[in-house]
């Protein structure tokens, strides 16, 4: 840099000699000349100052002051090499008008004015000692530059707590405007602000986080910021930062992934997928544990140790705690464990709900306090929690963070997980490998407002690949799966109250599933149906359009859909959302009756409700047909309907 910034002010300190040369040689306007030669020299005298301290300077505004002060000089020079002429001809024919000295001199004094300014903001913030540094003449038409390069500057050079203050002004800049932002990124500020993410105080690491999530708003500014490093630097504050900074850094995360989606693979090859998971994990699962022992995957020490001080069928307690601790399954990504592992933890979940199983005698046996015993387990799983690590996060302090920052970091997590998964088959397929699932269903229940709704963002993006990725689908979605029965519940939970903002999500996340349920699962198409009744046509829209994928031709179940969907009701709702409805709901109401129809057409309801009747008369509407798909499978259900329903049964008269 320093080397640079030599070469660029090497011209315009020549230019200043000759110009100084030329005065000196000067026949004609001697004064004017010599005003231009105390100028020039106060100038080389400024730039010779510059070019000792180029290590210090700041290079963005460096390059636009120098070249703007090397045009200027350039120009004086071939002003005052023309007051050199000699004889009276040369004289006569080189006319220079008086204005052009004073438009000269004003040039040079602005020069001086920007070199000026330029020492100061390179200057140290402790050198400068708060002095107000003004606007450099350059920066006249656009004074926020200015501002922007005094706090780009304050980052290079200031102490941690100016630095804080500059990134916090940065901040105010991209909050309010676009183009501030780009010109930030234009004129260097990302660099700086990385490095105060991550080496920073903690209101400085949390402003400069903020500062990075403000400036990602399109994908060349998205792209810039990782090439900067920006995954590397947030990967290493997710791991061992302090919470309120993690949770500033999740959420850059998830606004750089959604103005870019291409950047989601870079930060799972960065570890932030799992990282942002083991954020979720901590206290959610272990605070309801009722989530996380029916299954056979990875279950926490805390069971395993219930178990053999219940009296378990285990010789060797400190064996199995040991193969626990040795496999990290305390983790709620963990691996798969040994079925004996299982087969303990249900005797546990067993003697928990009174079920008396088979004991083979033992003579480990242990105190029968067990209320004691659970207490001390839990101070034991509890110190290991403390002194180990989920997925190498270090949790140590993290339990005595206050609850509002807890929920906020659970926020944040959901929220980077709904952008990072959009989209994204193998992203999602990382996130339910781990026990994620289990994590958005406990905190879709339990959670604060911003908690649920980045949970079921989450899962709406999460199934609405699963919906397009059978492979995904089987292998998340299987319908015996405890975490996939989990989220079901919850998500039909809050379709059943339909009284929130989570409604819509969840039931675009249970239309995504719809290829998942067995025939006899047919307990999620009672409350859609009802919500075609809804006064709101989004969410009359949305129930329609979930309906419809459980109706579809696409579903293997769709028969059995169809006539569930009849039987509660959906027919008279359809046919006054088509016949009623606003335009946004009138086609998604159709479609989903013609898959009805098709499948069913020898149903009694559809004919006593007059099915028939409202197809055609939809077929006669352009602003219902003029869709290809809607109007072949249109003609498709009215060609259905009319083998099956005799014309009495239509209505007509």
């Amino acid at each position: 840099m320093a080397d640079i910034v030599k070469q660029i002010l090497a011209k315009p300190i020549q230019l200043a000699d000759q110009v100084m040369k030329a005065a000196d040689e000067a026949s004609s306007f001697k004064q004017e000349c010599a005003e231009l030669k105390s100028k020039a020299e106060k100038l080389a005298g400024l730039l010779r100052q510059a070019a000792r301290a180029s290590s210090d300077l700041y290079e963005r505004p460096t390059r636009r002051i120098i070249d703007d002060t090397e045009q200027v000089l350039d120009k004086a020079l071939s002003l005052v090499l023309k007051c050199r002429a000699n004889g009276l001809m040369k004289r006569l024919f080189t006319i220079i008008p008086a204005a052009a000295f004073r438009k000269m001199s004003s040039q040079l004094e602005n020069s001086i004015g920007d070199v000026s300014w330029l020492l100061r903001v390179s200057a140290s913030a402790d050198d400068r000692d708060d002095e107000y540094l003004g606007l450099p003449p350059i920066a006249a038409n656009e004074p926020i530059l200015c501002l922007i390069w005094e706090q780009i500057a304050i980052l290079y050079t200031g102490s941690l707590d100016v630095r804080s203050d500059a990134a916090a002004s940065l901040v105010s800049l991209a909050r309010d405007n676009d183009r501030y932002g780009k010109l930030i990124i234009e004129e260097g500020g990302v660099g700086p602000l990385l490095k105060l993410v991550k080496e920073g105080k903690v209101e400085g690491q949390e402003n400069a986080a903020k500062a990075i999530g403000l400036l990602g708003r399109d994908p060349e500014s998205v792209e810039h910021m990782i090439l900067a490093g920006a995954c590397t630097v947030f990967a290493k504050i997710l791991k061992e930062g302090p919470m309120k900074v993690q949770a500033v850094t999740a959420w850059a995360v998830s606004e750089l992934a959604a103005n870019y989606p291409k950047c989601q693979d870079l930060f799972a090859q960065h570890n932030i997928i799992r990282l942002l998971v083991s954020h979720l994990a901590f206290e959610t699962i272990q605070e309801h544990s009722k989530y996380a022992i029916a299954s056979n995957k990875a279950t926490s020490i805390h069971a395993v140790v219930m178990a053999s001080s219940n009296n378990s069928n285990v010789n060797n307690v400190e064996n199995v705690v040991d193969e626990d601790h040795q496999s990290q399954i305390t983790h709620p990504m963990g691996t798969e464990t040994p079925n004996r592992m299982h087969n303990v933890v249900m005797n546990t979940m067993a003697m928990k709900e009174g079920v008396k199983l088979p004991q083979k005698p033992s003579n480990n046996h242990v105190s029968s306090n067990s209320q004691g015993n659970v207490k001390q387990v839990h101070q034991v799983y509890y110190q290991h929690q403390q002194n180990g690590s989920i997925a190498g996060t270090n949790i140590k302090g993290r339990e005595l963070e206050d609850p509002s920052t807890k929920a906020y970091m659970k926020a944040m997590a959901a929220r980077a997980l709904w952008h990072l998964a959009k989209g994204n088959s193998s992203i999602c397929r990382s996130i339910t490998e781990s026990r994620a699932l289990l994590c958005l269903a406990v905190l879709l229940e339990k959670g604060t407002d911003d908690v649920q709704f980045n949970s079921a963002m989450a899962l709406m993006e999460i199934t609405a690949v699963a919906e397009q990725d059978t492979d995904l689908r089987r292998f998340a979605f299987k319908p015996n799966s405890h975490a996939c029965k989990l989220v079901v519940d919850q998500l039909l939970n809050i379709i059943e109250k339909a009284d929130s903002e989570l409604l819509i999500p969840c039931m675009k996340a249970i239309g995504n599933l719809a290829r998942t349920f067995r025939a006899t699962e047919t307990r999620m198409i009672s409350p859609l149906v009802k919500l075609l009744d809804e006064r709101e046509a989004e969410v009359s829209k949305e129930a329609a359009i979930a309906l419809t994928k459980f109706a579809c031709k696409e579903n293997y179940l769709h028969v059995d859909h169809s006539k569930a969907i009849i039987s509660a009701g959906g027919a008279k709702y359809l046919i006054q959302l088509v016949y009623f409805g606003e335009q946004i709901v009138q086609v998604s109401a159709l479609l989903l009756l013609c898959y009805i129809a098709l499948h069913v057409p020898d149903s009694e309801e559809l004919a006593q409700a007059q099915v028939l009747t409202v197809l055609e008369w939809a077929s006669k509407q352009s602003c219902m047909t003029h869709d290809e798909t809607v109007d072949t499978l249109l003609q498709e259900a009215k060609s259905r309907l009319e083998l099956y329903q005799s014309r009495g049964s239509r209505g007509f008269h």
